[in-house]
């Protein structure tokens, strides 16, 4: 898709927005973050900004990094965004629309998270543009976040080791009401198996139901496991589980050889991946069961980025935002970052209230503020060492 290039950010947003980028695990269409990414790269060129694309094991669309680098050593800060969006079924404004009608622009993405993302385009491009320009600067557009991270994860395992000696730290873009996100939950997924025998449903004594195995096995996690879950942390709530899905036989006239469930445990800051399926393991002993599919984002706590929120508190408060840390139930691609070492502040225009919704949207004033607040940022004169 060949747009002309936007004028204004709101017009950056609207052509972001246009583009179908649902993750293809969600329904999505196979090369949407591609052309999109394309589409930022040619901007971003023609801005002047330098920009690259690194690979992302398992994804057929590379993460695209757009970079300004007007002091060769100097420090870096870096701006991140995820391209991709969760489902445009059921929507009751257009998807693809970008409108602006009352303050607010309407469609996927607006909110979670090309908002962010064209923010911090758009920051980026003043920036280059600037007679004082005092460190370095670049910005991620990762692929994948909504359903498996494997852009995030990628970039923390290859190109942030690049950065981390002169690494001031990372904003992750997503809707916090341009409140610093400094700690957040984490989570544990995982597929659960029961596997029986199959046999004729007209003799049901030949076979062994593996749907039968797993309403025990659903029995003793809703009454032990569940429960047991209590951990509390004091930003971001309380750890959780729960079971979202289940499958389970081939046909009606079949005793069912093989059930699965998929589990969602919540982790709090502190917990780790090998206790919570130590205890799953020991509520579960003496039932026939399998597990795979482990799939695990750690828990970010705040300790890592309190030089970080120190060091952008005074911006965010002299542009008349509320710089007070607080955390959240929910998880980001800033979990890997800081999991590789990076101090990583979550910070973003919109709401999470209209996220992933029916009629999402964003404020138009608070996208230019969380604009104005990225340049800033940008803008702020380097000091001593890397790190405040």
């Amino acid at each position: 898709m060949s747009l002309p290039t936007p004028a204004s950010l709101e017009e950056l947003l609207a052509q972001m927005v246009a583009h179908n980028t649902v993750n293809p695990l969600f329904g999505g269409p196979e090369g949407g973050e591609e052309a999109l990414a394309a589409q930022l790269e040619q901007l971003a060129r023609g801005w002047g900004l330098a920009t690259r694309r690194t690979p992302v094991a398992g994804n057929a669309t590379a993460n695209l990094i757009v970079s300004c680098e007007p002091v060769p050593g100097g420090e870096w800060l870096l701006l991140e965004s995820h391209l991709d969006t969760v489902s445009i079924a059921g929507m009751t404004v257009p998807p693809l629309g970008g409108k602006s009608e009352g303050g607010r622009m309407y469609g996927r993405g607006t909110c979670d998270t090309k908002g962010s993302g064209a923010a911090m385009l758009w920051a980026l491009r003043t920036y280059a543009r600037d007679a004082r320009r005092p460190r370095n600067a670049a910005l991620v557009f990762a692929v994948d976040e909504e359903a498996r991270m494997t852009g995030s994860q990628a970039f923390a395992r290859q190109e942030l080791r690049e950065f981390l000696p002169r690494l001031r730290g990372v904003i992750v873009g997503e809707p916090t009401r341009l409140r610093p996100v400094v700690a957040h939950n984490g989570v544990i997924r995982w597929r659960t198996l029961t596997r029986g025998r199959a046999a004729h449903s007209s003799d049901p004594s030949q076979g062994v139901s593996a749907i039968s195995a797993m309403l025990r096995v659903l029995e003793t996690l809703e009454s032990k496991y569940v429960p047991s879950v209590t951990r509390r942390h004091p930003m971001t709530g309380r750890a959780a589980a729960s079971v979202n899905l289940i499958r389970g036989g081939t046909a009606v006239n079949i005793i069912p050889a093989q059930c699965e469930i998929e589990c969602d445990r919540r982790t709090v800051p502190g917990e780790t991946s090998e206790e919570v399926l130590r205890e799953r393991d020991a509520v579960l002993a003496g039932l026939p069961v399998e597990h795979d599919s482990l799939y695990v984002v750690p828990a970010m706590d705040e300790v890592q980025s309190r030089d970080f929120h120190r060091w952008l508190s005074p911006v965010l408060t002299r542009l008349g935002g509320d710089a007070t840390g607080v955390g959240a139930p929910y998880v980001t691609d800033a979990s890997h970052y800081a999991a590789a070492g990076a101090p990583a502040i979550v910070l973003g225009p919109g709401d999470l209230a209209q996220a992933h919704t029916k009629d999402e949207w964003v404020e138009l004033d608070q996208l230019r503020q969380a604009s104005a607040l990225y340049l800033e940022l940008l803008r702020v004169p380097v000091a001593g060492g890397p790190r405040a």
